[in-house]
């Protein structure tokens, strides 16, 4: 694969993909503390702010358009629903699980691309890669990160991820006519109240186990990967084009499989590995040109 762009602007993106890849275990160690809809409300209230200080330095609007708002609200919705049900997902897996399926979004966004956004077809390679991805997937699936082989949590994970791909290929329409910032921040803002709400009515702070691994866990979450990845992310889109980005897809997976197995000790099974592989090759084959 080649890339016309300097060699600043692949290891940057190579650095945002790896950050990204080290979310999995990130939510995980927030977990121990911070129960599923609490993360998500830590998380995006940090992100929110990271993302809205920048958007001031670069004197980006804030507020919609009248026009904007029912796709904002809308968009925002499906934001909740997908990060709840990742959270939820896995507390009930394996970071290293999580990591794999999670990273099959693009996977999906192809599949939702080929019908909502016009001339974004799933040729033959695209095709050729998401066969192997989801071969991948069923690897993992089928023999899963526990003694006990891939559990409910795994299949929480896929159907986030499943929503993440349709919420990409409705925001690729969404952002011909709504400011690519102005949308992602308007996605955190709309999920707040709803992650307040059912924290507040369904879930309790472990206050017992706050402490640096948990806090740390949610920071890295909302001002490493909501807040500086997401920076880095548009200057590379705005100064370069999206392929910066969507390119190094295959990153993610690998980087979270071997940051679980060092940072939380889950095994690498062989299943395990031959499904980031196939997964990762997957992404390769979906984002050449």
């Amino acid at each position: 694969m080649s890339w016309s762009i300097p060699l600043r602007a692949v290891l940057a993106a190579l650095a945002i993909h790896t950050l990204w890849g080290g979310n999995p275990v990130a939510v995980k160690l927030g977990l121990e503390a911070f129960p599923p809809l609490w993360s998500g409300l830590l998380r995006f209230a940090l992100g929110s702010a990271c993302v809205a200080a920048w958007a001031l330095v670069a004197r980006i609007p804030l507020r919609p358009a009248p026009g904007e708002w029912p796709a904002l609200l809308g968009i925002g919705l499906l934001f909740t629903l997908q990060i709840a049900l990742m959270n939820f997902g896995f507390n009930a897996t394996a970071a290293v699980n999580g990591a794999v399926l999670i990273a099959t979004n693009p996977l999906f966004g192809v599949l939702f691309a080929h019908f909502l956004i016009p001339g974004d077809r799933l040729r033959p390679l695209r095709a050729l890669g998401a066969l192997v991805a989801f071969a991948g997937v069923a690897l993992v699936l089928a023999r899963g990160a526990a003694p006990g082989g891939a559990g409910y949590g795994d299949w929480i994970v896929l159907a986030s991820a499943c929503l993440l791909g349709l919420r990409l290929a409705l925001s690729g329409r969404l952002l011909r006519r709504v400011n690519a910032v102005r949308l992602t921040l308007w996605q955190m803002l709309v999920s707040l109240p709803l992650f307040a709400i059912g924290a507040l009515g369904s879930e309790t702070i472990r206050f017992e186990s706050i402490g640096f691994a948990p806090l740390a866990g949610i920071v890295y979450q909302g001002v490493v990967v909501a807040g500086l990845a997401f920076t880095v992310n548009f200057y590379l889109i705005r100064r370069y084009t999206p392929s910066v980005m969507i390119s190094f897809n295959f990153v993610a997976p690998v980087t979270g499989v071997l940051l679980g197995a060092w940072i939380l000790g889950e095994p690498i099974t062989a299943g395990l590995l031959g499904g980031m592989l196939l997964v990762a090759a997957g992404l390769v084959l979906i984002t050449r040109r």
